[in-house]
């Protein structure tokens, strides 16, 4: 075999070896696109069931609600049966990682301050509305009333 003809099969190997590899880098670019396609949809199918769970689950409460609003006659009933409406929607909404947030201290990480007034120390007041965290992260921050103290 010839010097050229030597460098001519090792060409073909190398462009052989360059055309293996683009076919391989093709078909992994179609199977991390397919990948992606299947997690995307897993991942609609999965926010939907959540919510359908969730939606199953507040049902009772819709249906309790309903009951209470077609048997308003007797106000102390009435009132009674809507504490009872609130105390399931909060122990479900418990159940879905749902928490209150304490209003002990003041933590600007878990507090918003609408109204501010000047005083001795640095405390809550008042609670304007609640706030809540769903798994340990802020979903909404109170809004409350501070009292804040002079830094001298």
């Amino acid at each position: 075999m010839t010097k050229k003809e030597s460098k001519k099969s090792e060409t073909r190997k190398l462009k052989n070896q360059i055309n293996e590899l683009e076919n391989d880098l093709k078909r992994n670019h179609a199977e991390f696109q397919n990948y992606r396609n299947r997690v995307e949809k897993e991942k609609e199918q999965l926010t939907k069931t959540a919510s359908k769970d969730l939606i199953k689950k507040m049902l009772p409460i819709l249906d309790n609600l309903e009951l209470a609003l077609i048997n308003n006659k007797k106000q102390d009933d009435f009132t009674k049966g809507v504490e009872m409406i609130y105390a399931q929607l909060i122990e479900t909404l418990e159940q879905e990682g749902l928490q209150v947030i304490k209003n002990e201290k003041f933590d600007p990480k878990l507090h918003e301050a609408i109204l501010i007034e000047k005083g001795e120390e640095t405390k809550i007041i008042e609670v304007l509305q609640k706030g809540y965290m769903l798994n340990d992260k802020v979903i909404r921050h109170s809004k409350i009333k501070l009292m804040k103290g002079d830094k001298k």
